[in-house]
């Protein structure tokens, strides 16, 4: 017989797609090895979003956690690529079709946030905020702490452009339905970072929709509101008492340290 022709092997600089998307899921996923994806080339990017938008799902489980796993690298792609419109496909091609994936891929999203990019941010709050209105409701009351988190963070920001798409989002009646669902949970979040807002924020405009926002929440949930505010008091009152109490605890060490320098000092006899 022929000797067999021997397959050129990859570059051990940069995997290629055949190596990094065609290998055995189960042995990909037991061995627990992390894929990474380091290239922007648009027809790689187009790839992954194919396959992750029209696997059957009704396939193999070993294929389905596969196509999660593709799905991440995916939204890895939100803080590396230098391209920001590349998160505009993630609510309608997968969560649409495929509700169940909703969680993966908010969850990946808050993962891999651009905190140093507002351009993104702002995208990415719109991202979430049409996600919200497609996954399946009964991810609602997990997904509600660490979305209205990002949210309130998003709404804190000294970027105007980033604080104001933040606070629309609260226009949204899903994503009021979505909060609603987890009150105990996410109201404290939220009215530290309205409180915040109030206080800090440099923008005049910033502050009237925070105003908006704090009025329509205490308007749902008066009594939580209220609460959640004296809890934030109090907090700040405890913490402002621990700092004068540790400025007077450092003002006694340098004083005695003083005290213990002076009477160190040695008894010398100057000679002239």
């Amino acid at each position: 017989m022929g000797a067999q022709k021997e397959t050129p092997k990859a570059s051990p600089k940069k995997k290629s797609l055949q190596y990094l998307f065609d290998l055995d899921s189960r042995k990909e996923l037991s061995n627990g090895r992390r894929l990474s994806f380091e290239s922007e080339n648009e027809e790689e990017i187009l790839y992954l979003i194919t396959y992750c938008t029209f696997t059957d799902p009704l396939k193999s489980p070993s294929q389905q956690d596969l196509k999660r796993l593709k799905l991440i690298q995916l939204l890895s792609l939100i803080k590396t690529s230098k391209h920001p419109l590349h998160a505009q496909i993630l609510s309608f091609s997968f969560v649409q079709k495929e509700p169940a994936l909703g969680g993966v891929v908010v969850r990946g999203v808050l993962k891999y946030w651009p905190v140093t990019n507002c351009q993104k941010e702002v995208l990415l709050v719109g991202e979430l905020e049409e996600l919200v209105e497609n996954i399946d409701p009964e991810q609602y009351k997990k997904l509600a702490l660490p979305l209205c988190t990002q949210i309130t963070k998003c709404l804190n920001s000294w970027n105007s452009q980033v604080a104001e798409r933040a606070l629309y989002v609260w226009n949204n009646e899903q994503f009021v339905k979505m909060a609603l669902q987890a009150t105990e949970d996410v109201f404290p979040v939220i009215v530290e970072g309205m409180e915040k807002n109030l206080k800090w924020h440099w923008s005049k405009s910033i502050k009237q929709l925070t105003e908006n926002v704090k009025a329509m929440l205490e308007e749902m949930e008066p009594g939580l509101y209220t609460q959640c505010l004296m809890r934030l008091e109090f907090h700040e009152s405890a913490a402002l008492q621990e700092e004068k109490k540790r400025e007077e605890k450092w003002e006694r060490i340098e004083l005695a340290a003083a005290k213990n320098q002076f009477l160190q000092q040695p008894n010398c006899i100057y000679v002239s």
